[in-house]
């Protein structure tokens, strides 16, 4: 009876351990991604121009948030071996191993042609210091209607594109990249 209950005692005392102490599997988050990085694609044209771009992290992914004074209808998002500036095809050079070519169906500047978006935050257009994704973000030129956008990752990782509405009667393009596969 005695080795019957010792050996009860210990058995209960592993299941308390385990039950107690965090694994590695429970102590990383769960994001289940499944978007991949294939081209994403919204056709169309619209009335409206970019007006800031903005960044933030987050537990699984880092967010790129275009912001728009109008409604957005079209964009073009994808890996390429090197984004060009429009007109000119300049090859803008960016930091990571990966380059994300974001093309914007809207200009950076009115119908006067004056900016919509300060000329002098285009090569640093937000501060992704210390991120776990991103590397650069730079807008590479705004031609013909379109802007296009340079964002630098650290690797050709997962990626979703969004558009929300608002503030007011704008919208927003927002670009996840997965911290990881």
């Amino acid at each position: 009876m005695t080795r019957f209950l010792a050996a009860l005692a210990g058995v209960l005392l592993l299941v308390g351990l385990g039950a107690v102490a965090p694994t590695a599997a429970t102590a990383a988050p769960s994001c289940g991604i499944g978007w991949g990085s294939v081209t994403k694609v919204r056709a169309g044209t619209s009335a409206t121009h970019l007006t800031d771009l903005r960044t933030g992290e987050h537990t699984c992914y880092d967010r790129l948030v275009i912001d728009l004074d109008h409604k957005a209808t079209g964009y073009t998002v994808r890996y390429v071996s090197a984004v060009h500036r429009p007109g000119s095809g300049q090859v803008v050079p960016l930091a990571g191993a990966a380059d994300l070519e974001i093309i914007v169906r809207a200009p950076a500047y009115d119908d006067a042609g004056r900016p919509t978006f300060p000329v002098s935050r285009w090569s640093r257009a937000a501060d992704v210091t210390g991120y776990a994704t991103f590397e650069q973000v730079t807008v590479a030129g705004s031609f013909e209607g379109e802007t296009t956008i340079g964002l630098g990752v650290r690797a050709r990782l997962p990626m979703r594109v969004l558009v929300l509405d608002g503030p007011g009667i704008g919208s927003r393009i927002v670009v996840d990249v997965a911290h990881r596969w």
